[in-house]
C-alpha cells in the first residue's frame, strides 16, 4: 500500500480482536511514532503499551478511580469502565512530558503527541493492523496519571486501542474539501 492509500483508507474501528501487532512490529511502530513534528527536540511522547495480563491491571485502575472519585455511579456504568480494557488485545496510553521552555508551550508539546498518535495509527494500518483512539474520563486525568506511575509533568491525552479490525468496516465517507479549505488569493 502506498503513503496516499494508507492516508486515505485508514478508519477507527469498534471491533479490535487477536493478533495484537508483535514486540518487533511495535518496535517499527515506535520509530514512526518519535517521526512526528517535535519544536526544540524536546521529545514530549511517552508510550505506556498495555497488553496481556496488565490489561487487567489497567482495568482495576479504572474501577478504583471510577469507585472513588464517581459520584453517584451506577453498577452498569462501573462495569463499562472496568470492561474497557479489554475491547482490544492491547493499548498504547499516550502521554507527554511537559517541559518548561520559553518558546514551545505544553500545547504544543501534547500537540506533538497527538502527531505521534496518528502516525502509530497509520503505521498500524500499513502492516494490517487496526487502532481506535479514546479519550473520555481516563485522558487528561492526573489521578489516573499517577495510579500508572507518571510524575506530575505527565499529561495523559488518550488511548489507542490496537489489534486486527473484526466485524463490520465502516465506509469512509469521501468528504467535500471545499467544506474545510478556504482559498486566500
Amino acid at each position: 500500500m502506498d503513503a496516499i492509500e494508507n492516508l486515505l483508507t485508514r478508519n477507527s474501528p469498534r471491533e479490535l480482536s487477536l493478533p495484537a501487532p508483535s514486540k518487533e512490529d511495535m518496535q517499527e511502530i515506535y520509530q514512526a511514532a518519535l517521526r512526528a513534528p517535535d519544536h526544540a527536540w524536546l521529545r514530549p511522547s511517552r508510550f505506556i503499551e498495555v497488553r496481556g495480563e496488565s490489561l487487567q491491571k489497567l482495568s482495576n485502575i479504572f474501577e478504583d478511580f471510577a469507585n472513588e472519585h464517581i459520584e453517584n455511579i451506577t453498577p452498569e456504568l462501573l462495569e463499562k469502565y472496568k470492561a474497557a480494557p479489554f475491547r482490544a488485545p492491547m493499548i498504547v496510553i499516550l502521554a507527554t512530558k511537559i517541559t518548561e521552555h520559553p518558546k514551545v508551550p505544553a500545547t504544543e508539546q501534547m500537540l506533538s503527541t497527538a502527531a505521534a498518535a496518528q502516525n502509530i495509527l497509520l503505521a498500524l494500518h500499513a502492516k494490517n493492523y487496526a487502532g481506535i483512539w479514546r479519550t473520555g474520563k481516563f485522558a487528561f486525568n492526573k489521578i489516573v496519571s499517577q495510579k500508572l506511575g507518571l510524575s506530575a509533568e505527565h499529561e495523559i491525552i488518550g488511548y489507542l486501542y490496537i489489534g486486527t479490525q473484526t466485524g463490520t468496516i465502516k465506509k469512509i465517507p469521501k468528504l467535500n474539501i471545499d467544506d474545510f479549505v478556504t482559498y486566500w488569493e
